[in-house]
């Protein structure tokens, strides 16, 4: 998911974005330490994924503050 339809999500929908990333992230890891990983590259994408998300919320924030 690319930045700029990030950013014309609601804060609602961000914040879902990047519990179900993390989430996904979680069971990523998990399977990866127990069985084979059928996309290695998944980890790296929630990641960043989770990263964006937080990068727009923390912009949104200081944007309305200040």
């Amino acid at each position: 998911m690319k930045a700029t339809e990030l950013r014309e999500m609601s804060d609602e929908q961000l914040e879902l974005t990047a519990v179900e990333a993390a989430e996904t992230l979680f069971r990523l890891r998990l399977q990866s330490q127990t069985d084979r990983v059928d996309i290695p590259t998944q980890n790296k994408k929630n990641r960043r994924l989770i990263a964006r998300v937080k990068t727009i919320q923390t912009q949104r924030t200081k944007s309305v503050g200040g």
